[in-house]
């Protein structure tokens, strides 16, 4: 995603998103929920929508707490269908609380979502997107490649030659592992 280096460097949403996180290894399950339900909220939308919300889901999702959110019960769905923080979509809010159930599961079958993906690695995209829709709820294609790749799983979040980049590469992302 060579554009992204392009433009989002001094931007005061994607910029630090770009020099901080995007294309990082992440291990923490509430970084990986909270990506994972960003990305699908994105879906139709502009990324620099899902950044101005991000605060507003962390509220509305408990700071991404996998635990709480999967017991979210018919309550919690009206508040969040009326919450103007996040995006009101019932598919998207039904994933959500789908997914956190998952990544519960995940615990117990892998230690953790992180070695569940740490499991499946390496995959090309494609069987990605096959793992994961048999997985998890609203994570087509390009769902499953923006997270992939926003995790270090799937290399091109940023061209050979941006700066970040390089101070990425020493955290041996899957990929680099991968392709090493």
């Amino acid at each position: 995603m060579s554009g992204y280096c392009d433009f989002a460097p001094g931007h005061p949403l994607h910029g630090p998103y770009h020099d901080h996180e995007y294309g990082f290894p992440e291990r923490d399950e509430p970084v990986l929920f909270e990506r994972l339900l960003l990305e699908i909220n994105q879906a139709g939308l502009s990324w620099e929508t899902m950044l101005k919300k991000r605060e507003g889901f962390r509220r509305a999702y408990d700071g991404f707490d996998v635990d709480r959110v999967a017991a979210y019960g018919e309550a919690d769905r009206q508040r969040l269908l009326a919450d103007p923080g996040i995006i009101r979509n019932r598919l998207k809010i039904e994933a959500a609380i789908h997914n956190a159930q998952v990544v519960r599961r995940l615990r117990d079958s892998h230690g953790g979502f992180a070695a569940w993906l740490d499991a499946h690695h390496p995959l090309d995209k494609p069987g990605w997107v096959k793992l994961f829709r048999r997985t998890f709820r609203f994570t087509g294609g390009e769902i499953t490649g923006e997270f992939l790749m926003s995790l270090g799983y799937l290399p091109g979040a940023h061209r050979a030659d941006c700066p970040v980049q390089a101070r990425i590469a020493p955290l041996a992302p899957p990929w680099m592992a991968a392709a090493g």
